[in-house]
């Protein structure tokens, strides 16, 4: 597949993968070689001063590689796919969206998002969605990544957004406790943010596993506290008891921005640290050593010292408390009188590309673009006014990833499903369930630019743009919007999405107007946005081009600054009151619950999942790479030898890890890093290694979040053949 660039210029942009969205640079010079149509540098940006990881220097491998969909596949008889022109694939598709609508009704037809989708596409496929198909099935593939932080933010705060200040504020912080998150590998330019707080000697990390991130603790950097996986709440709640009972809180900073300490203070009596210790594993004197020096950095940051950071990741998020978890987090940021100060704050690390836009616009099953609830009539009633429809004619709120995934072609469920920049058979959990559950569709239709595991089960596949071939905004983990520029002219045989439903809604005979132009979108978007919690009616797609640095909120009216190193919009959220009517922040109480799958069987141990360096998200992507897929070409089962001993298993023997829902086989990889009540598997691959064949579909009542990180498991060896 030949790829050209549209003129010699060079292009800035940003990483297509996580939501650090690194500044890059694109440049289409022959020097570039055969491999890659331009050549990818680092470019000097905020988050990443010109640093890349492996993958984001590999990224532009992947824009004309071999195993590229070069024209819209159609399933045929015998099983195989032929490729069909676009007029065929898209009069197919819209006459079976039709046919299904009418025989089973509207929310037989469902839909399903990305995380990694501009503003502008999540924008319009929500849109979509709820006008051309009728349908409230919608959601996204961030259920499964940031919605119980979010589900955090928004109960104590009013508000959610990941960071709710730049970046660059931690890079003078004198201490950083970091929960559940491994960003030295996930996202590895994110490290220099915590230079200045290992230089003071507190970085604090949280993490069942001795990590990359864990190891920069070491030689005096600050220190690792390692709890039994699933029990981040209760070392939260031991935390929070210190800092009371030993009269550590900022009382003032409780009495002026907060509601609901007395609630918390009774909540959080029973925590004492050596009852914690009995259940985390981490010992009371380390619980009560990182209370008082969490306490002390917070009193000197508020006479001058270095700022005090708590942040969470997805490893004490992506469980069935994980909502309760992120507010225990929350309520010993308040109880340091953090949030919404210069002294500090609390903040959650978006994962995925967009993970921030893609949950403000549309596309989660609960919501309208800006943050609105679709179950609210005054919300429902303004984009219904901006869509040109009649409020009456927009569905109710659809259910959450795991129950539309898990109910595929059942009684209740869907009968098509359209999946956009997703690869679910290898993300999802219990993903052996979402399988039959797309086998037993009558039609099933993937938008993608490789063939993924989930393209490979579909009746129809759309080959679509990839990040280099299409203009639009991203909104990183800090709130801020970005820039993404087209750099290549596309390959003849792909569309861009938004021509895609664009073309669809045509067909469909849809209510309102749909552009396949990325900026007309966004100008509606902003109209859309306009007085929602995320408002983008002020931001401007020439400011946002000329470079300048905007943060939502960034409601119309808002001067924009285009000098660099200026911030626009909201860059600090709360420093003049949360987002709750009263303007002061709520302490929310939390309970210890039981384990939704207790280790019952003698020999279980708990399944953790994680990233590795080399791959991001199902590994659809990074497995292709050579290089990445060259140095992490498998699963590997990390395992204390201790335990790697007691079951009898040696450094690179096969093993077969199984629980009630399936069974995983990996190389065994001894560490001492790992407890020995626990063993690791990498997410990011897929067939007899995908780690999702054993996570649970238990998911936390709140945020619909499932149970990812802590699952069941009994090991057994096998022979040492490949």
């Amino acid at each position: 597949m030949t790829i050209t660039a549209p003129d010699p210029k060079t292009t800035p942009t940003h990483c297509p993968y996580c939501a650090l969205q690194c500044g890059i640079s694109l440049d289409p010079s022959p020097g570039a070689g055969a491999r890659e149509p331009v050549l990818l540098t680092g470019r000097d940006f905020e988050t990443n001063a010109g640093a890349l990881c492996r993958k984001g220097y590999s990224a532009a491998n992947l824009l004309n590689h071999p195993e590229r969909l070069g024209s819209p596949l159609l399933r045929r008889p015998d099983g195989g796919f032929e490729p069909v022109g676009w007029d065929e694939a898209l009069d197919l598709l819209a006459s079976r969206a039709a046919s299904i609508r009418k025989e089973h009704g509207a929310d037989a037809v469902a839909v399903f998002g990305a995380g990694g989708l501009t503003n502008e596409k999540a924008y319009q496929l929500g849109k979509f969605a709820r006008l051309a198909l009728g349908t409230s099935r919608i959601d996204y593939n961030g259920r499964f990544c940031m919605s119980s932080a979010a589900a955090a933010g928004n109960r104590a705060f009013g508000l959610d957004r990941g960071l709710p200040f730049p970046l660059a504020d931690l890079d003078a912080a004198s201490m950083i406790l970091m929960l559940g998150s491994n960003v030295a590998e996930t996202m590895p330019p994110f490290v220099r943010h915590l230079e200045n707080a290992r230089a003071s000697g507190g970085l604090i990390v949280v993490d069942p596993r001795r990590s990359a991130t864990a190891e920069l603790c070491v030689g005096g950097s600050g220190w690792h506290l390692q709890p039994t996986p699933g029990t981040d709440l209760q070392l939260l709640l031991g935390l929070a008891h210190v800092l009371l009972a030993e009269s550590l809180v900022d009382g003032h900073y409780l009495a002026t921005r907060t509601n609901g300490l007395a609630g918390l203070r009774a909540s959080v009596g029973a925590w004492w640290p050596e009852r914690v210790a009995t259940i985390t594993g981490v010992p009371a004197a380390e619980i009560r050593r990182t209370a008082r020096a969490l306490a002390a950095a917070a009193a000197a940051a508020k006479t001058g010292g270095g700022g005090v950071y708590i942040l969470t990741g997805r490893g004490v998020e992506q469980h069935a408390n994980g909502t309760d978890t992120t507010t225990a987090a929350i309520n010993l940021a308040l109880l340091l009188g953090l949030p919404g100060t210069l002294a500090g704050g609390f903040g959650t690390i978006t994962g995925q590309g967009n993970g921030q836009g893609g949950r403000e616009h549309g596309q989660k099953s609960d919501q309208l673009p800006g943050y609105r609830k679709i179950t609210d009539p005054a919300h429902r009633k303004h984009v219904a006014r901006v869509w040109g429809v009649a409020p009456e004619t927009l569905p109710g709120p659809g259910i959450p990833a795991t129950e539309l995934l898990h109910t595929l072609g059942t009684e209740s469920g869907s009968r098509m499903l359209m999946v956009h920049a997703s690869n679910p058979v290898v993300s999802s959990p219990d993903a052996s369930k979402v399988l039959e559950g797309l086998r037993r569709l009558d039609f099933l239709v993937v938008c993608d630019f490789f063939l993924s595991e989930t393209a490979a089960e579909a009746d129809l596949v759309l080959p679509v743009l990839q990040w280099a071939e299409e203009e639009g905004t991203m909104t990183n983990l800090e709130g801020r919007v970005l820039r993404r520029r087209a750099a290549l002219v596309p390959p003849e045989g792909a569309r861009g999405e938004l021509w895609i439903m664009a073309e669809l809604a045509k067909r469909l005979d849809s209510p309102g107007t749909f552009s396949a132009d990325a900026r007309e979108v966004f100008e509606e978007l902003r109209l859309a946005s306009a007085g929602g919690l995320a408002d983008y009616s002020g931001v401007d797609w020439d400011d946002l081009d000329a470079g300048a640095a905007v943060y939502w909120p960034c409601p119309a009216g808002h001067e924009v600054s285009r000098v660099p190193g200026q911030r626009s919009g909201t860059p600090r959220l709360f420093l003049e009151g949360f987002a709750h009517p009263d303007g002061k922040a709520l302490l929310v109480p939390v309970h210890s619950r039981a384990r939704v799958e207790a280790l019952h069987a003698e020999g279980q141990l708990a399944l953790v999942t994680g990233r590795l360096l080399e791959h991001y998200q199902s590994g659809a992507q990074t497995r292709r790479v050579a290089e990445l897929a060259g140095a992490a070409p498998e699963a590997r089962l990390e395992i204390h030898p201790g335990t790697a001993r007691a079951h009898g298993i040696t450094e690179g023997q096969r093993v077969a890890v199984r629980n009630v829902r399936g069974e995983v086989v990996a190389r065994a990889a001894l560490s001492t890093a790992v407890r020995l009540d626990t063993v690791f598997l990498p997410f990011h691959f897929a067939g007899a290694q995908n780690a999702n064949l054993l996570t649970g579909s238990q998911v936390d009542p709140l945020s619909a979040m499932p149970e990812f990180k802590n699952a069941p498991v009994s090991l057994h060896p096998l022979g040492d053949e490949s």
